[in-house]
């Protein structure tokens, strides 16, 4: 599938760094499987990843965590 972005490469399997923030919540998410545009570094994704790194936010939050970077395959 062509890049939904800059529509000049294919997708390839690689790994992303994913942000999230709400609030006074800041947390980066390392290493996250995903399909990764060569030529932008546009990334996308699968929903069962997507999920996890959600879950994973809500239990740091619920930790009292607010700044925090971890990995995904940990």
């Amino acid at each position: 599938m062509n890049c939904i972005i800059c529509r000049q490469a294919e997708f390839v399997d690689g790994f992303t760094s994913i942000p999230l923030e709400r609030g006074e919540f800041k947390l980066m998410i390392d290493h996250v499987p995903a399909q990764v545009c060569p030529n932008c570094g546009e990334a996308l994704v699968e929903e069962e990843v997507a999920t996890r790194v959600l879950s994973l936010a809500e239990n740091i939050i619920a930790e009292g965590i607010f700044e925090d970077i971890r990995d995904y395959s940990k």
